[in-house]
């Protein structure tokens, strides 16, 4: 039995002292986004996306909650990865927390 309906994307995000990450368990399959912390800065270094999940908004959704938790926490980010340096420059929306 199918359902018409996409399950909710569930992001958790886990932190160390210097290092951290977002991921999301979609169907079995783990996508991820890693950055680097430095000050009040996240340097966002990776985002993995398994050949199952392309194409379905998993990585946006990754950096776009970085983004929201880098507001609500008065960070700022470097997007070192290409694919969140390409979303930076398509969502000028974003632009308060790049970090120039």
């Amino acid at each position: 039995m199918s359902s018409s309906r996409a399950q909710p994307l569930t992001i958790e995000r886990e932190e160390g002292p210097t290092k951290g990450s977002y991921f999301a368990l979609v169907e079995g399959h783990r996508a991820e986004m890693t950055y680097a912390r430095a000050a009040a800065m996240i340097i966002i270094d990776h985002t993995g996306v398994p050949d199952a999940l392309r194409g379905r908004g998993v990585g946006k959704a990754l950096v776009q909650r970085a983004v929201e938790d880098a507001r609500a926490e008065k960070r700022s980010i470097i997007p070192l990865c290409p694919f969140a340096k390409g979303l930076f420059e398509r969502h000028p929306e974003w632009q308060d927390v790049l970090k120039g």
